[in-house]
């Protein structure tokens, strides 16, 4: 997974309020307002939850996954579906595949350090059940959580721009829409954090990203944690007692 340095290097938590209401992310695409369970505002139609695997959203991205299959031909180069339980009550959010973690499985964080940092926490904390073997056909599987990602496809230099965010925002919105019993986000860095609040229709002035920060949104609850990057943990940003910290308190928001 692409390595972040969060802009926040606060380590205390505090919660911050929102009613969800339209912003511009950094390319000035307009997140349409997620409505109320009325109904009642207008939006653009919905996303589906997961995009097709040869998604051509971003030029960039498309051309890259065109040259990653002539390199590496074994690879999944695709566009990474979200992982685990339809039912969840907490979704993670990470930024990326990375070119040989999920790009090359096929399955978000398998395959790359961090992915070695989260499922091993899950299984700790009774959300895996099985042995994570860093493949996806290992049989791991997850319970009351699931595993997306900001931007679904292998972005070049693990660093997507931000209209890319934008462009795949839509399935990001979509697929918490589509958990009916979700109740908790977690989010690996501030992109993902920003992701998820523009797709709540939050203002991000309002909810800074500051790891183990917990921000509210009519019915859910967003926790940040720096992302458990080979990075952050090698630099000491990031500890795995800080991380299964960040992740206990995630699941007890995702069960309140």
């Amino acid at each position: 997974m692409p390595d972040e340095s969060p802009a926040g290097n606060g380590a205390s938590a505090h919660d911050t309020l929102t009613s969800r209401s339209p912003d511009r992310d950094e390319s000035g695409w307009r997140t349409p307002t997620v409505p109320a369970k009325s109904g009642s505002r207008e939006r653009e139609p919905a996303a589906p939850p997961e995009p097709p695997p040869d998604c051509g959203r971003c030029p960039r991205l498309v051309a890259f996954r065109k040259r990653n299959r002539e390199c590496f031909p074994d690879f999944y180069n695709a566009a990474v579906p979200s992982f685990g339980d339809p039912h969840a009550r907490l979704l993670i959010v990470g930024l990326a595949p990375g070119l040989k973690g999920a790009n090359r499985t096929g399955r978000p964080f398998t395959g790359d350090y961090a992915g070695e940092i989260l499922y091993h926490a899950l299984i700790d904390a009774g959300l895996a059940q099985g042995e994570y073997l860093a493949r996806a056909d290992d049989g791991l599987v997850l319970h009351d959580v699931m595993i997306t990602n900001a931007v679904r496809c292998v972005p070049p230099e693990n660093r997507p721009s931000p209209a890319e965010i934008a462009r795949c925002r839509p399935y990001l919105r979509s697929r918490i829409e589509s958990l009916p019993q979700l109740r908790a986000i977690l989010a690996l860095g501030r992109i993902a954090h920003d992701s998820v609040v523009a797709s709540l229709g939050g203002v991000r002035a309002r909810h800074p990203f500051t790891h183990g920060g917990a921000h509210r949104f009519d019915g859910l609850v967003l926790i940040d944690s720096y992302h458990c990057s080979r990075y952050n943990m090698n630099t000491g940003r990031l500890t795995k007692s800080m991380f299964a910290e960040v992740l206990t308190q995630a699941i007890a928001r995702a069960r309140a």
